[in-house]
């Protein structure tokens, strides 16, 4: 059966039902119908949230195979209440941009999935086109403030504020509007970038409560006025109206499981262009809800788990009590040097050679003081020495548990040995505090560069002149002690995405910075990644369809 055909198959509970497992009144619900409800702020618990273990589920380097993290993470929830633990998962929501063009959906798969998918893929509740439309108001607004006040005088030096898009569109990555008579506005150059992009969502997603939501959207910089000074959104006198249209989007999403398993989603930045991590919120919802609360960041370690450590629980006070992380032996042949058309192929050296890409993923795993179980994804190609293969590497080499997921076909009872690995170490082996990779009062400049050498493994690290104007803006600005998000390629653990495995000693170009004044990060672009994606040849849209009354095409 197909992920869409389990998903209709599946027999749902009414949502308020589904709340009453772990504590939530129906009667404190927003419903979106029968299967899906927004859950007020006032129901985090931070007495609650100290008695749950926080478990980050992140992966190798990704791949075009697929590594299957979102599924390891809905599993792991499935498997933990299957051995009679109190289990809430909290994930991202799916961005319509993928799921129109190369992934279909990005709700689990197989037997461990969120549901209702159909919704959950497309425009469930509204939170991307709240941001969408929020992002894209303050462009209209802060134009019209320009054209409305041009004749006093008033113009600024530089617009740093683009409008954003939740569709894979390459032909607007670069525009001119304004264009026409002067009626039409003052002609300037713009663009659009992808709504997960948007610093909107990357504020939404650390904000604590609605008067942090307030505060960092009047932060937020909009463009610098000819003597250097930013011009933001309270200059622009507009915070409450943006309120307005984010208000309900800042209460998280519960839905349910393949096996009725809350599950919190909400939020959804990308990792390779943001942080990579769901709300802040949903996850303190899901702490104060659960025994165990599963959460994931976006692709590769390098990329999710960094920015899970040294963004989302430096600000938000959270303590990871483990870290599991997703491998597959497609993806570890990929890595080592292995074609994809070949890697479903049985192949031992292929295979031994990637390791080295697991490896240092758990190396710098470690060096933030987690502790680490490896989970494998097996597919049906997979062979029984491949499997011996990598059990003794983790187990002899590595020194980690090693756990094979089959959680995809046979959902909790599939999990169940996952689960009973995660709360022995947890038991016996938790992890240590949190470690940072840099500290708050180092300079900018220096916390790029940490990342890129002590977790990518940069011999070098060069800025272009875009880069270093743009720090010396952000410090003089007084945001030296924000954190830093490196935007780069999910697809190697160097800014050039053909260089697979444990690639070490390379140079890393920072070509540009974004400063995010109301998210309190500093976004580094490093290498040609986009922040507007393109739609491949063939799109998955070419199969998405409605037919009978009912969707396909959807994974």
């Amino acid at each position: 059966m197909t992920d869409i055909e389990i998903a209709r198959a599946t027999p749902l509970r009414p949502i308020s039902d589904v709340a009453q497992t772990i504590g939530i009144a129906a009667a404190d619900l927003e419903l979106h119908g029968k299967h899906i409800a927004k859950v007020p702020l006032n129901l985090i618990d931070e007495e609650k949230m100290k008695k749950s273990h926080l478990i980050l589920v992140t992966s190798i380097t990704a791949t075009r195979a697929g590594i299957g993290k979102t599924t390891v993470s809905i599993g792991l929830a499935l498997g933990l209440n299957h051995i009679g633990k109190k289990a809430v998962v909290a994930l991202r929501e799916p961005s319509l941009g993928p799921c129109f063009g190369m992934k279909g959906g990005a709700a689990g798969g197989g037997h461990a999935q969120v549901l209702p998918m159909e919704k959950i893929n497309l425009h469930f509740t509204g939170d991307f086109h709240a941001i969408t439309s929020a992002h894209n108001m303050i462009a209209a607004l802060l134009d019209n403030y320009i054209y409305q006040h041009r004749g006093e005088g008033f113009a600024l030096k530089e617009v740093l504020w683009r409008r954003v898009l939740d569709v894979n569109d390459r032909s607007l990555r670069s525009i001119v509007t304004g264009l026409g008579p002067a009626a039409n506005g003052v002609e300037t150059q713009a663009g659009f970038d992808i709504t997960p992009a948007s610093e909107l969502m990357a504020i939404l997603c650390l904000a604590s409560d609605e008067a942090d939501l307030r505060r960092r959207i009047e932060q937020i910089v909009l463009g610098y006025r000819f003597d250097g000074t930013p011009f933001t959104v309270k200059d622009l006198g507009v915070a409450g109206s943006i309120m307005v249209l984010l208000k309900d989007a800042l209460q998280p999403n519960l839905v349910q499981t393949t096996e009725n398993t809350p599950a919190f989603v909400h939020g959804g930045p990308f990792a390779n262009i943001a942080h990579g991590c769901n709300s802040l919120i949903a996850t303190r919802m899901a702490l104060s809800h659960s025994e165990y609360t599963i959460t994931e960041a976006g692709f590769g370690a390098d990329l999710g788990a960094e920015k899970f450590y040294d963004i989302k629980c430096r600000k938000g006070g959270l303590q990871p009590d483990l870290t599991v992380i997703v491998a597959t032996a497609q993806g570890l042949k990929m890595h080592g040097g292995v074609q994809l058309d070949l890697i479903q192929e049985p192949n031992l050296e292929g295979l031994r050679r990637g390791l080295a890409n697991l490896d240092k993923h758990v190396r710098n795993l470690r060096s933030f003081g987690q502790s680490v179980v490896v989970v494998f994804n097996r597919f049906a190609a997979d062979t029984d020495e491949e499997m011996a293969l990598l059990r003794s590497h983790c187990e002899e080499e590595l020194n980690a548990p090693f756990v094979i997921n089959n959680a995809y076909a046979e959902g909790g009872a599939g999990a169940a040995e996952m689960a009973r690995v995660v709360v022995e170490t947890i038991e016996k082996n938790p992890s240590a505090p949190l470690r940072f990779v840099y500290d708050d009062d180092a300079p900018l400049r220096t916390k790029i560069e940490k990342v890129a050498r002590e977790i990518y493994g940069a011999a070098n690290v060069s800025f272009a002149k875009p880069a270093l104007d743009r720090i010396r803006l952000a410090e003089s600005g007084g945001m030296g002690h924000f954190p830093v998000c490196i935007a780069k390629t999910q697809f190697s653990f160097s800014a050039d995405p053909k260089q697979y495995g444990a690639v070490e000693g390379f140079e890393i170009l920072i070509r540009d910075v974004v400063i995010n004044a109301g998210a309190e990060m500093i976004v580094a672009i490093a290498g040609d990644i986009l922040r507007m994606p393109g739609l491949p040849k063939a799109p998955q849209a070419l199969h998405i369809d409605y037919t009978n009354g009912e969707i396909i095409g959807l994974s």
